[in-house]
């Protein structure tokens, strides 16, 4: 199978480039920067490279660098924000802090001339830049694509070297033709055939998992939402009545949804054993606020739960979990900056009795796994429910975690997913949920003065949640929502609604 080798920098965008080349049926394969030398990737025949962003100046002591040889192989070589400058610097040009400052946001670009990476796409157009010094000397043999006002060469390219450099984000969807790019890239300058198919994945990854797994009971962490759910149906694939799925309901999940899932699961034959820890967690999380605390104790507790019920069952050593690749990311990666913590990935302690963690969908983007769930034969009501934090509601109640916090923020989240399911099919928001935040603001109520909690309703559209826009919706079904909340659920008596981006916000609120 053809692959493309994505060098990972550092950026917070390297699983959202992976996502776009396989949008392109192409395979990408992510590593860290400096795992492989110039010499072992000649020798797995990579047809092409991808130099992702970072943090970093190329100047600065201690800055990630590949090998240089990298780009003297023959393959082809983008480089993209920082992985641009990287490529530059190491071909002998200058890098260099902005003159007028860094550029950040929705930029104009001009393109200044012809060439295959920038093939259909117009004289001007938007891209999305991130970034503070720039290309200011290209090297010798090297030529200027495109710029925008404060980035004189926001494009460039070698093609004797095959080199190439882009300071501006293809991969996010504010860069208007960024696509396109990306995909000339893959296609005309790699000459990619496009061999890549999630079919072909499902049938790998059971296969795997069959030859890996044979003879071992696999416990899973059954949490109901679209990625558990998905590698429950996978494993059982692959294993059979060997997998024992546990759902810990630990009191944090949506109202009504503890029920929901065990009913569902059982349904499909799967065999489910439902633990009931509400208490437990509550009494772990009073007097805790710091977000990523409260991840960390909700990810030791769901492994100590697990440890419990497989020391129950016996002979159960290996766990399984529904991570996936914005998990991962999301909770750093090398020297990539840690955003937040899943309970999942960076949650997990230290010290575990299970012998090893089989995470089936870890290379995956929420799309894909949708898509595998459905060649799977899950059914659609559950492969498209919206995501689901694993800590649950407990990220979702900004500060101390409490049992009364949560049945408040059940009530005011139920009406607004009610409400908002009223809109067509069409017009829903891709995630949409209430936030309990630590804001207390004064309001009336008949002709008392109330001193009440502060609800925030967030909704977002988006086809990768690495990055998302506010949805708009209609302000009748907003102005419906704050009512029954503020009038339904007692405590309350504001409603906001979050219209921030991401970038640079989330789309959790922790």
């Amino acid at each position: 199978m053809e692959k493309i080798l994505i060098l990972d920098f550092g950026g917070q965008y390297n699983q959202l480039i992976a996502r776009r080349v396989r949008e392109q049926n192409i395979y990408a394969e992510i590593l860290p920067y400096d795992r492989l030398s110039a010499d072992e990737i000649r020798n797995r025949q990579y047809k092409g490279i991808i130099f992702t962003g970072g943090p970093n100046s190329v100047y600065e002591k201690g800055a990630p660098v590949c090998d240089p040889k990298v780009l003297y192989c023959g393959i082809p070589v983008l480089g993209i924000c920082y992985g641009a400058q990287l490529a530059a610097y190491l071909c002998g040009g200058t890098v260099s802090p902005a003159d007028t400052g860094s550029e950040y946001g929705k930029t104009l670009l001009h393109r200044k001339a012809a060439h295959k990476l920038f093939e259909g796409v117009p004289e001007e157009s938007i891209c999305w830049m991130s970034h503070t010094d720039s290309v200011s000397l290209l090297p010798d043999s090297f030529v200027c694509l495109a710029a925008t006002e404060n980035c004189e060469n926001a494009a460039f390219a070698d093609d004797i070297r095959r080199v190439y450099g882009l300071q501006f984000h293809p991969e996010v969807t504010h860069t208007e033709y960024g696509k396109r790019i990306l995909s000339n890239f893959l296609l005309q300058i790699c000459g990619c055939s496009q061999d890549w198919q999630t079919e072909g994945f499902v049938q790998q990854t059971i296969e795997r998992y069959r030859k890996e797994l044979a003879g071992k009971k696999v416990l899973l962490a059954l949490s109901g939402g679209v990625d558990s759910s998905v590698a429950a149906a996978l494993l059982h694939k692959a294993v059979g009545e060997n997998l024992v799925c546990v759902f810990v309901d630990h009191g944090l999940l949506r109202k009504g949804e503890g029920d929901f899932v065990e009913q569902t699961f059982k349904a499909f034959g799967l065999n489910l054993i439902r633990v009931n820890a509400q208490e437990r967690f509550f009494y772990k999380l009073a007097g805790v606020t710091e977000p990523e605390r409260k991840r960390k104790i909700i990810g030791e507790e769901f492994i100590r739960v697990f440890e419990e019920e497989a020391k129950k069952m016996g002979e159960i050593d290996v766990l399984a979990q529904g991570t996936i690749y914005p998990d991962v990311i999301e909770s750093g990666r090398g020297d990539s900056a840690v955003i937040k913590s899943h309970h999942n990935v960076g949650g997990l302690p230290e010290r575990m009795t299970f012998s090893a963690i089989a995470e089936p969908l870890r290379d995956l983007f929420k799309d894909e796994v949708r898509r595998t769930g459905e060649l799977l034969g899950l059914p659609k009501e559950l492969v498209w429910r919206q995501p689901f934090p694993g800590p649950g509601l407990a990220v979702r109640v900004l500060g101390e975690v409490t049992a009364e916090k949560v049945r408040l923020l059940q009530e005011a989240d139920a009406i607004f997913r009610e409400e908002a399911d009223t809109l067509p099919a069409e017009d829903r928001p891709d995630q949409y949920f209430a936030v309990l935040t630590d804001t207390r603001s004064v309001g009336v109520m008949g002709d008392a003065r109330t001193y009440g909690c502060t609800v925030a309703l967030r909704a977002v559209v988006t086809d990768d949640f690495m990055t998302a826009k506010p949805a708009q919706i209609p302000y009748e079904v907003l102005e419906k929502a704050s009512v029954r909340i503020t009038n339904e659920v007692p405590g309350v008596s504001r409603v906001v609604y979050d219209i921030t981006s991401k970038p640079p916000a989330t789309v959790e609120w922790e």
